[in-house]
This record gives C-alpha cells, structure tokens and sequence, in this order.
C-alpha cells in the first residue's frame, strides 16, 4: 500500500485516513509489518476501512461459504485492528450482487446471516461494521440508505450499523430524511461531489444542505470520508475539508 498518501492526508489537515481493507488483507505478514511501523510513524490515525470483502469471496448467492468468508473476515479485522481501524465498511457490491435467476429473499436473508455471523468477529476486535447501500451501477441488492437501514435492522446487532453516502443517496434520488429516520443507526458517512464523483469544493456546486441539516438534527458525532477523486490534491482538499467543517459546525 502507498503509506506516502497518508503523509499528504497528515500534511493538509485530515483527521484520519480510511483504508482499502482488501489491500490489507492480501499483504503478506511482512508487508503488512512494515505498512504497520509506516502508520506508527507518520502518527495519523487510520481509524476507518472500506472495500471489505472482495468480489472473489461471495457473500450472496449458490458461491457463498461460511468457512471462507469467516476466515476472510478474522484475518482482515484482526489486522485492522492492528493498525487502529474502529469502522469497516461493507460495501463490497461484487460480493454482495444477487446473481441471476438467484431468490432476491434468500440473498437478503443470506446477507443478514453473513452479518450476524460476523458480529462477534468484529466485537472480538472492537470494530463496527457500517452497511453501505451502493447505488445500482455497482451491485442489484441494498441500493439505498433506506434498504440498508431494514437490512441493519433485520440483523439486530450492536456490532452492526448503517453508513450513508452522500454520493449514492444522490445517485438513486433519496429523500435525505431518511437521515431522521435511520438516527443513531448511522455510524460513518462518505461523501464525494456527484458531478464527476469528485472532491467536494463549493457548498452550491450539489445540494448539500439538506444532508447536513438532518446529520445535524440526529445529532451525528461520526466521521466523514471523502471518497472521490481529484486532479488536484494539495489545492482542492483544504477547500474540500473546510467545506465539511464549517457544514459541520452543527448550531444549537
């Protein structure tokens, strides 16, 4: 993994980095040692992942195995708590798409099995899973925020929550008071400017205000990555950070 970005992340201001848990996962032991000691020594948190479950490991579907997904998942927590990881994102839409022909209720039951299995892996490791829905470009089950909150529901662990995407809930046209009725259900956002899925720079540029003002109202203390691209990483991402700050900045 390229530690070199986490630099630049500590030199404009970021509070933290969010990490590519797949990466992590496929490193060898002494790789993964040495990405550990680059974390130590640049001294900014790496307190979130995403990318949990690569496509290759199917977590839906005829293809699912326990063994193999439960193996997967120790490994990779085990390692992220390591190197001081306390939110895994589970996005993965390769290994979560219902495959075709397939009973959509039976993957979704099969997702909620996956979930409860992996609960007490995660508390072992005092990790929370957030649940990402991911709009239906990148996979065919748990498309929106409110999808994903009955998913979240249905699994009915402390271990489990919900995060919302600015991005996907603007891609699928959701109303973002879902917000007010997901609450203390969601544990961690992202966010990226839909317009090229880019850095967020100007708080006109998309229709931002309303997210804000419902984080603001369930009284949302979590984190917030951007997970987007940019073209121009030392100008835009002081923009992009005081942008989220100030929206942030939640008045009483």
């Amino acid at each position: 993994m390229d530690a070199d970005k986490f630099e630049a992340a500590k030199a404009a201001g970021f509070d933290y980095v969010e990490v590519n848990a797949s990466k992590v996962a496929g490193l060898s032991d002494g790789e993964f040692e040495q990405l550990a000691a680059r974390v130590r020594e640049i001294g900014i948190p790496v307190a979130a992942a995403n990318i949990f479950i690569p496509a290759k490991i199917k977590i839906v579907g005829p293809d699912a195995d326990a063994s193999v997904q439960d193996a997967y998942v120790a490994k990779t927590l085990g390692r992220l708590k390591t190197i001081g990881v306390s939110v895994v994102v589970l996005g993965s839409g390769g290994a979560r798409r219902v495959p075709d022909g397939f009973s959509r209720e039976e993957a979704f039951a099969q997702l909620v099995d996956f979930c409860r299995r992996i609960a007490p892996i995660a508390r072992d490791n005092r990790i929370t899973i957030a649940i990402e829905p991911l709009r239906r470009q990148e996979t065919n089950i748990v498309n929106n925020a409110r999808e994903g909150l009955a998913l979240v529901r249905a699994v009915d662990r402390p271990e489990i929550k919900l995060l919302v995407d600015y991005y996907h809930l603007a891609e699928e046209g959701e109303s973002p008071d879902v917000l007010l009725e997901a609450g203390r259900q969601i544990v961690h956002t992202h966010i990226a400017n839909p317009k090229g899925r880019v850095y967020p720079q100007e708080a006109g540029e998309s229709a931002y205000a309303p997210f804000f003002e419902n984080l603001c109202k369930i009284g949302y203390v979590g984190r917030m990555s951007i997970e987007a691209s940019t073209t121009d990483f030392a100008a835009q991402a002081p923009r992009a950070l005081a942008l989220l700050r100030t929206a942030l900045a939640c008045k009483p």
